[in-house]
């Protein structure tokens, strides 16, 4: 049962499809399409697009079809084949005006043009148009006019676009034929902000326009549950051309597979402004509108106060205030440059990948630690015996290979000092068949290995004995030393056994067993201190029958820990404790729940918790929507503080969005930013010289990435 556990939860293996089997799309997580567009460089708007602001709020305009606004759909619908069957379009938009006759899309999903080039043929590009060539320049060049391509953008697969009083859904039925779903009376180019949400069912089609009662239409025939996707692309305000360009303000565009989005925003005290997730970049509080003014105001009108992402400062503009949105600095043009009025800390702009590691097998964990007059290094615990770990050191270009270590289905490393010694211990679950360590061959050893000056490499130091490991945790107590292993099964049925506190022995320079704690399937420790008091956490998935099981925190008392309280918890794989001023908060990653003999549900909530001095107690704060979630990482850069959850199995997938939540104060942590990641299993945070990093480790495929973290 254990390994099955392990293996749903991580990922280690993909139940087996034939070739000549569609996967349909289910159980996917909310696709932010707008953002996703947005967020590959937020240092930067893309050609073609440009903000603005209308009635207070932001939304971005689309000027041209621009290629950043075009991407495979095989970048968000991973792993499957068919369209989900059921699935809702949330989208936020307001409409100045829309001539009669004429139709606008909002979004479009293409099929490949599988019409081939001859070699004599003109360059056209991905929109269907020719790149002319010219003899002329300078200002007829710029008059001249491109002329249309034969070649159009592949057929529609589906589509959703806009006309005066029309709403209409395209989708490619059965056969080769676009049938067109029409809302009628439907006024939305009035100059004012619209929430839509479109739900489509196999049977019915529902469209809600800010939060009132819905329309619905009963098609003659159900929404094809074989819509075959593959080769397509998504295309944001456009069908990938010209005609029908998107002339309104866009501020969301969500895809919800799965479900009626209806419900996840309404009722809204804002109905026309009501959100599910809009981008970040459209979050920035703006400036007021004058009351003469309400009309839609762009960032390059002149205003006392001008607003947007990049300015020049000139004679011109000498004593005009410039507020940057991105940074939240206000500035004052001296004639020359531009003088910060209200101070603007270091703050996270956007984040870019900036080294995929080949590993040589699978990853589960990745402890990134530093060694004196050596550098930064990152040991890699991985799932092949064979390959054994990797320990990486960083260079000018990233990680680099630095020494191999045997391992035995290694599922975790921590680095601890003991003095000036350093040490590394790592958490292997498997058995290692070795008479000079041990008689019996089926027994589990996990390993302290410790650096050498002399050798310049991590050498075996002390071989313990421990079951499944799955983690350790190395922490100081009254200037004593201690390692807590959590001990996951022993044998293949019995998980509720001892995980084991050892305390170092100055004398036989040794770690020796301290104190036993029952645990059930204990998979993460942390330790952390609260003023003189020492606390221990562990994180327990299963007892053998159920995920539904109590995490236990503990807190040090007379010389041994002493339960302090229980969390009923499901399948947690991860604690992580972190403080932002005087308030201390656990967070717990939840990997799924086994309801019973029904199937497992891998979309469930993790839960933030706040300690309650007066109660003495650790009270929820926010649940957050995970898949089955396997690790938390918290960081701080400048004064923000920031939350990334592993992702890693949604049920379906293993490639799915993991997502960087900020701090918001009374809103707690909000997502930010989506990283794709395949069975993600680990994310560590790293700064060197004044840069910033974040890591992942993949426990589905033979890589780890370095996503940089681009500041201002």
């Amino acid at each position: 049962m254990s390994a099955l556990i392990i293996a749903l939860l991580l990922g280690f293996w993909v139940s087996s499809t034939t070739t000549n089997t569609w996967r349909q799309c289910t159980d996917l997580v909310p696709l932010d399409l707008l953002s996703f567009v947005l967020e590959r460089d937020t240092s930067k708007l893309a050609p073609g697009l440009r903000l603005k602001q209308a009635a207070g709020v932001k939304g971005v305009k689309f000027l041209s079809p621009d290629t950043s606004m075009s991407f495979p759909s095989s970048q968000l619908l991973a792993n499957c084949d068919l369209f989900p069957k059921e699935f809702s379009f949330v989208l936020t938009l307001k409409i100045t005006h829309i001539p009669p006759k004429r139709n606008e899309y909002v979004l479009s999903l293409l099929e490949p043009n599988n019409e081939k080039k001859s070699s004599s043929e003109e360059k056209k590009n991905i929109f269907g148009r020719k790149e002319e060539k010219s003899l002329v320049t300078g200002d007829q060049q710029k008059k001249k006019i491109q002329v249309k391509s034969n070649e159009e953008p592949g057929r529609i697969i589906l589509g959703l676009k806009m006309s005066q009083k029309h709403l209409h859904f395209l989708v490619k039925g059965h056969g080769e034929a676009v049938e067109s779903w029409v809302f009628r009376g439907i006024q939305l180019d009035d100059n004012r902000w619209h929430t839509l949400v479109l739900a489509v069912g196999q049977d019915r089609v529902r469209l809600t326009v800010d939060c009132s009662s819905p329309l619905e239409i009963v098609p003659s025939r159900p929404f094809p549950s074989d819509l075959n996707f593959q080769g397509s692309r998504f295309h944001i305000g456009s069908r990938g051309r010209w005609k029908g360009l998107f002339s309104g303000l866009l501020r969301q565009l969500v895809l919800v597979p799965g479900s009626d989005a209806t419900h996840q925003i309404c009722p809204s005290a804002y109905p026309q402004l009501a959100t599910l997730s809009v981008p970040p970049l459209l979050l920035d509080l703006p400036i007021r509108p004058r009351k003469d003014d309400r009309q839609m105001i762009s960032y390059e009108n002149e205003e006392r106060v001008s607003v947007g992402l990049e300015k020049l400062c000139s004679e011109l503009l000498q004593g005009q205030l410039w507020f940057n949105p991105l940074k939240k600095g206000l500035y004052l043009c001296d004639g020359s440059q531009w003088i910060t009025v209200l101070e603007d800390h270091k703050r996270l702009d956007y984040v870019w990948e900036h080294q995929v590691l080949t590993t040589s097998s699978e990853t589960h964990d990745i402890e990134v630690f530093q060694v004196p007059g050596v550098g930064l290094m990152a040991a890699m615990a991985h799932r092949s015996s064979s390959s054994g770990s990797a320990v990486y050191l960083w260079t000018h270009s990233g990680f680099q290979l630095y020494q191999n270590i045997s391992t035995y289905r290694a599922l975790a490393w921590r680095h601890f000092n003991l003095g000036k010694k350093i040490y590394l211990v790592v958490s292997n679950s498997g058995a290692r068949a070795d008479k000079q360590f041990n008689k019996d061959s089926a027994a589990e050893f996990s390993v302290i290995y410790k650096w050498s000056k002399r050798r310049k490499k991590f050498v075996r130091f002390q071989t313990l004995q421990t079951y499944c490991a799955q983690d350790w945790e190395a922490f100081n107590i009254n200037q004593n030393a201690y390692l807590a292993v959590a001990n996951h099964r022993r044998g293949n049925h019995n998980h509720t056994i001892n995980s084991v506190i050892y305390k170092w022995n100055k004398s036989t320079k040794s770690f020796e067993v301290h104190q036993m704690l029952l645990t059930s399937g204990a998979y993460d420790w942390e330790f952390f201190t609260v003023g003189p008091y020492h606390f221990l956490v562990v994180a327990n998935a299963f007892d053998g029958v159920t995920t539904s099981v109590d995490s236990v925190i503990y807190v040090w008392v007379n010389g041994s820990f002493q339960v302090f309280q229980t969390i009923k918890t499901f399948c947690a794989t991860d604690w992580e404790m972190f403080q932002i001023g005087k308030r201390v908060f656990l967070v717990v990653a939840n990997g799924h729940r086994l309801p019973g003999n029904g199937p497992s549900q891998y979309t469930i909530n993790s839960t933030i918790y706040e300690l309650d001095i007066s109660a003495q107690l650790f009270v929820r704060f926010q649940d957050i929507i995970t898949y089955s979630a396997v690790d938390w990482e918290f960081f701080s850069l400048g004064e923000e503080y920031f939350l990334v959850v592993a992702n890693s199995y949604n049920g379906e997938s293993y490639s799915l969005n993991s997502i960087l939540y900020r701090w918001q104060g009374y809103e707690g942590f909000v997502p930010i930013h989506w990283l794709p990641t395949i069975g993600c299993s680990d994310w560590e945070f790293f700064s060197i010289k004044g840069e910033s990093y974040l890591i992942y480790s993949s426990a589905k495929a033979h890589l780890s990435k370095v996503f940089k973290l681009k500041t201002y």
